[in-house]
């Protein structure tokens, strides 16, 4: 039995982004593609995301220049691909402010965000300070977080202050404090709606990128490596990985990096006409495969 089905929905990618951003100090080690995706729950007669990309246009347009970014589509698009329009997404969770996880919020009319209060004031900090410390905005869109304190005043916007549990049936919120970011928090789907599931997925944002952060890259020794961005503590990454794999279960393939590119080998998964991934992590009862 399973309550909700799970999409990794590519909507854009860098084809050749340096590993050292991926892994952290695995340096002159080359290049691989990133995709930038997002996921999609569908279940309990509702569309929930987490995180939202970009927009295509202003300065969330310009940053995605200067990354590299390919092949953009618009969600209509992307999400079309599983039979759900924007319209009809009424829960999103935003794992943390950069650019390509909040840079959208205006394309999903209907929905209420939901996000780390710590991670949305630490970013109005940051906007304050001395020019000198702009390294920390490297990836954040000042307008990105105007539009967010924006749905606040429609109503839109619940900040969450830590952990909270079943936000939505058998789907819980995880805070990861100075980590990736200050406010960074992931999401625990407990695909069976029980308290303690077996069959739990976690949707990590940006906490990890790919397998190596979770398994390292020496199948037989395995170890947890950071990403190479972090703006809180690499150990506090470390430690929050091992506390989403022991939610999945100890099962490391449950804990899902949506900027990893072979997820195609994990899970099924197909290129659409416009050359982006859709990827199936879970199914739900009675919904069809959208790969197969």
């Amino acid at each position: 039995m399973a309550d909700y089905s799970i999409w990794v929905l590519e909507y854009s990618y860098v084809s050749n982004y340096h590993v050292s951003g991926i892994v952290y100090g695995a340096h002159n080690q080359g290049y691989r593609k990133l995709p930038y995706c997002y996921v999609l729950i569908k279940g309990h007669g509702t569309a929930a995301m987490v995180d939202v990309g970009y927009n295509d246009k202003d300065y969330g347009g310009i940053m995605a220049k200067n990354f590299g970014v390919e092949n953009w589509h618009a969600p209509a698009a992307v999400l079309g691909e599983c039979g759900v329009t924007p319209e009809e997404v009424r829960h999103i969770f935003i794992t943390h402010a950069h650019f390509d996880h909040m840079g959208n919020t205006d394309a999903f009319p209907n929905a209420t965000f939901y996000i780390q209060e710590k991670e949305l004031s630490k970013w109005v900090w940051a906007m304050s300070l001395d020019r000198r410390f702009r390294w920390l905005m490297l990836a954040t869109d000042p307008g990105d977080v105007m539009r967010v304190v924006d749905l606040a005043r429609q109503g839109r916007l619940v900040c969450i202050d830590g952990d909270r549990q079943s936000v939505l049936p058998g789907i819980d919120l995880h805070a990861a404090f100075d980590t990736h970011t200050w406010g960074s928090m992931f999401v625990h789907v407990r695909n069976d709606g029980a308290a303690h599931s077996a069959d739990s997925w976690v949707l990590a944002g940006d906490l990890v990128y790919s397998f190596d952060n979770i398994v390292g890259t020496a199948p037989s020794d395995p170890q947890y490596i950071p990403v190479g961005l972090a703006v809180g503590s690499q150990t506090n990454l470390m430690l929050t990985t091992d506390k989403m794999v022991q939610l999945a279960g100890g099962d490391t393939r449950r804990v899902i990096p949506i900027h990893e590119e072979r997820l195609r080998d994990a899970f099924p998964s197909r290129i659409a006409a416009n050359g982006l991934r859709i990827t199936e992590i879970a199914l739900a009862d009675g919904e069809r495969s959208r790969v197969r």
